[in-house]
């Protein structure tokens, strides 16, 4: 109990961490946005503090099967605190911002091709935008699309080397009722089926968003406004979930498909040892 209580009080303080982490880092930042940020700080880790410290799911999936969410959390934190260093480095450069943007101007000026995802990020911006926001939006664009790249790999690259879900680090079976909270066995039809049909939809939207968000943006541009970085707030978190949401529904959908190809693998073994114990049968 204790424990579960201390790694809830950890996973809450760095949930607050993250939110608080633009507002920390950003020169400039007014008072009202200050106060937003840590209120939903404060709504955030608390969320995160209460899932973790029952003994019971709700809503966080795969909470007993690391390194799942640590990965995703990971990610997240990078994308947010290196975009926050590109933007820290328009009006305090130090080594440290300079080295980041240099890296990120690389990326984004690579992957900025046509019809890629970076290159859409950067047409949301007006035709009149001024060429260092263009600059700072491909920067950001890039430096978040191969985090959540590098996150997605070494996903794939541990699911590989751990045998993930089975070997969890917490020498216990896993748990799909824990693990997947809001998935119901018993809601109808083969559970295996099921699994495998989520993991398709989420691979598959996985590998969309990142053309759909820019889309759905410039949409909404023409009722709230385009997209400027006049609120570098918004663009870092703009950015940030652009790259970190599609990342995440492809591990997730990944991790799915793990759990069915689990199931279906202890099915067969199930069915092999009763098979095995009928020959044994005397006639």
């Amino acid at each position: 109990m204790v424990s579960r209580l201390a790694g809830a009080l950890l996973r809450a303080i760095l949930t607050v961490l993250l939110v608080l982490t633009p507002t920390l880092m950003v020169p400039g930042t007014t008072p009202d946005t200050a106060q937003v940020a840590a209120f939903l700080a404060v709504l955030a880790g608390g969320a995160v503090m209460l899932e973790y410290a029952s003994s019971y799911p709700s809503l966080i999936e795969f909470r007993d099967a690391p390194p799942f969410n640590r990965i995703r959390f990971l990610s997240l934190f990078a994308t947010v605190f290196l975009l926050s260093l590109i933007v820290r480095g328009g009006q305090d450069a130090s080594d440290l911002t300079r080295l980041v943007q240099l890296v990120g101007a690389r990326i984004g000026g690579a992957m900025d091709f046509p019809y890629s995802p970076v290159h859409l990020m950067v047409l949301m911006l007006p035709a009149d935008a001024p060429a260092g926001q263009v600059e700072i939006l491909r920067t950001a664009a890039g430096m978040a699309y191969l985090i959540s790249l590098s996150a997605l790999a070494l996903f794939m690259l541990l699911l590989r080397l751990r045998n993930w879900p089975l070997c969890n680090g917490r020498g216990s079976a896993f748990n799909v009722w824990v693990n997947l909270p809001m998935f119901d066995p018993a809601k109808g039809g083969d559970v295996v089926y099921r699994l495998e049909r989520d993991a398709v939809i989420n691979i598959a939207l996985g590998f969309v968003l990142p053309f759909v968000i820019p889309a759905i943006i410039t949409a909404a541009g023409s009722l709230f406004g385009s997209v400027s970085l006049n609120n570098v707030h918004t663009m870092i978190w703009t950015v940030a979930a652009w790259a970190f949401l599609p990342a995440s529904l492809f591990m997730r959908g990944i991790a799915m498909g793990r759990v069915a190809s689990m199931i279906k693998a202890a099915r067969a073994r199930r069915l092999e040892d009763d098979g095995s114990g009928a020959g044994l049968q005397p006639v």
